[in-house]
């Protein structure tokens, strides 16, 4: 193999397994996402498993540091950094220019692992998007603790009497959720929703119906397992949007962090008066979520004031509910006493 080949490939693979370091130290240290560390220490090591054709002695034998006209050639932005997202996005995109070069320049040499570094360098992007996109979410719901699921059934009046106190109330985020009403008049209480949450800090989610939710400005769209997939509500809803998903195990959570979800919904966990269930993902799942994955999580399934104890216990701090604040007497004292008890 030509000296000036080996000299790429060896610079290139050192620059994609140090970035990819210092991307998996910030999923680590920062994030303390043990899915996401995970994914980026397997890429890491794989890396370094489809390069052990290359000899060492060889690529050592044909690195010339100390002659390296590269080695003196920067740019001011290099040196400059302004927060620790920043340090990882500039590593992210460094790793993935490294493994182009690998690939590309791979190609010459052995065509096997130009192949295995295009399949990295992908999937190095899906993780970017969920660094990315947990970042922002995190930023957008930072104080987003409790989302209240309102059906649009009742009445004009009482339904605008209804979210007026929510939003009054400090609620975080309204999802509105009605499987018994026509689209027309589904479309009127988003509208209203969206009329009173505007200047708010209430958030306006429509439940599964991605149409909807763009046809009225709605924050985002929240779907199920059988309902669109999370791509598939980007699609319609667009790239600001929030989208979330309803998971019932790991396996799903984690699926929902690498395809680009806003926040998850993690349950059921209790028995609910609104829907039911055969089974139940319970506090156990919970516990698995907040030990692994940091993307905004929503407790749900019949979660009140009495076993939300239970639920904090468990490592979640956000809770989505219903006829625990919409059945209550006073709906916004209810409101208030769960946004109470999650601070």
């Amino acid at each position: 193999m030509q000296t000036a080949i080996l000299r790429i490939l060896d610079a290139s693979l050192n620059r994609a397994t140090e970035g990819l370091r210092v991307v998996e130290d910030y999923a680590r240290f920062v994030l303390d996402d043990r899915f996401l560390t995970t994914e980026l220490k397997s890429l890491r090591h794989e890396l370094v498993a489809a390069a052990t054709w290359l000899e060492s002695a060889e690529r050592h034998a044909a690195r010339d540091t100390q002659r390296d006209v590269g080695t003196a050639v920067s740019t001011p932005s290099e040196n400059r950094r302004s927060d620790v997202w920043d340090v990882c996005a500039a590593s992210l995109k460094r790793t993935e220019q490294s493994l182009r070069s690998l690939e590309e320049y791979g190609k010459i040499a052995n065509a096997e692992f130009a192949g295995r570094c295009e399949s990295l360098r992908y999937r190095l992007y899906t993780l970017e998007k969920a660094l990315d996109i947990g970042r922002s979410s995190r930023e957008r719901l930072a104080k987003t603790t409790l989302c209240v699921l309102v059906e649009g059934g009742q009445s004009a009046v009482s339904f605008e009497g209804l979210i007026r106190a929510l939003v009054d109330a400090g609620v975080g985020v309204i999802q509105l959720r009605d499987k018994n009403i026509d689209d027309r008049d589904l479309v009127v209480r988003a509208r209203t929703l969206r009329q009173l949450t505007s200047g708010s800090e209430t958030l306006f989610i429509v439940n599964d119906r991605a149409d909807i939710a763009a046809a009225t400005n709605a924050d985002g769209v929240h779907v199920g397992q059988e309902d669109l997939s999370v791509k598939d509500a980007r699609t319609v809803v667009g790239p600001r949007a929030l989208v979330g998903i309803s998971t019932h195990n790991i396996d799903q959570a984690r699926t929902a962090v690498l395809d680009g979800a806003n926040y998850l919904g993690a349950g059921p966990t209790f028995a609910s008066r609104t829907k039911t269930f055969e089974t139940f993902a319970g506090l156990d799942y919970l516990r698995q979520v907040a030990g692994e994955i940091r993307l905004p999580t929503f407790a749900i399934g019949g979660i009140s004031a009495e076993n939300l104890p239970e639920v904090l216990s468990a490592g979640i701090s956000r809770v989505a509910v219903a006829t625990a604040v919409t059945a209550a007497v006073n709906p916004a004292c209810a409101a208030r006493e769960l946004l109470g008890m999650l601070k």
